[in-house]
């Protein structure tokens, strides 16, 4: 019976044992289906570079954008009164001219006084919001700064030079509130004789004789 059942088997090719899942044979890969492959993966990790690339740039430009917006948005609060501040200014500028006119004038001591007071008052007030006059006297004009109302000739200071100061300036947080009016300095007219130089070789007697 043993050697009818192998007969049986040879003859018979479905009753043949199957070979395992994963054992058949496979054929290699080639030489140029390796080299595809590389070429790919090197494709693929130049793009993944390129990404990462791209989103740290994005990242830094997305930071900078932030800090600007802040940074505007905070001025934007910073200087949202500069319009009131301005015109508050020249009430400051009475009381300093009230002080000026008032200073020699001795029977109005306590007035002059309280007066003085309330302009320190409203000068450390205005300071507290950011407000803070800027000096001119002395320094070369600066449109940024100033607001030239004149010039006169001076041979005492360079041409062009801040000597006299008509209305104060003012920043707000480092930002010209207000232009100050200045008087300014040009180059002495040194071009013209006195009349009453004579001339080389003349003399008042030249023609007496």
């Amino acid at each position: 019976m043993a050697e009818e059942k192998n007969e049986q088997d040879q003859t018979n090719p479905n009753l043949r044992t199957n070979p395992e899942p994963g054992t058949e044979s496979r054929p290699e890969a080639t030489a140029d289906e390796l080299e595809l492959l590389r070429k790919k993966i090197e494709d693929l990790q130049r793009s993944a570079d390129s990404f990462k690339d791209q989103f740290i740039r994005k990242a830094a430009e997305f930071e900078n954008y932030k800090r600007r917006t802040e940074a505007d948005f905070a001025n934007l609060i910073r200087n949202a009164n500069e319009g009131l501040i301005l015109s508050l200014v020249p009430i400051l500028d009475d009381f300093a001219r009230s002080l000026k006119a008032g200073k020699d004038l001795k029977e109005f001591e306590p007035f002059y006084r309280g007066v003085e007071l309330m302009y320190n008052k409203f000068q450390k007030l205005l300071e507290s919001r950011g407000v803070h006059p800027f000096d001119s006297v002395g320094q070369p004009f600066n449109v940024e700064y100033h607001d030239a109302l004149l010039q006169i000739p001076r041979d005492d200071v360079p041409p062009n030079t801040v000597i006299e100061e008509v209305e104060k300036g003012y920043k707000l947080n480092g930002k010209v509130l207000r232009h100050a009016k200045v008087i300014v300095s040009a180059a002495a007219d040194t071009s013209s004789e006195p009349a009453d130089v004579p001339k080389n070789g003349d003399s008042k007697d030249s023609n007496s004789n």
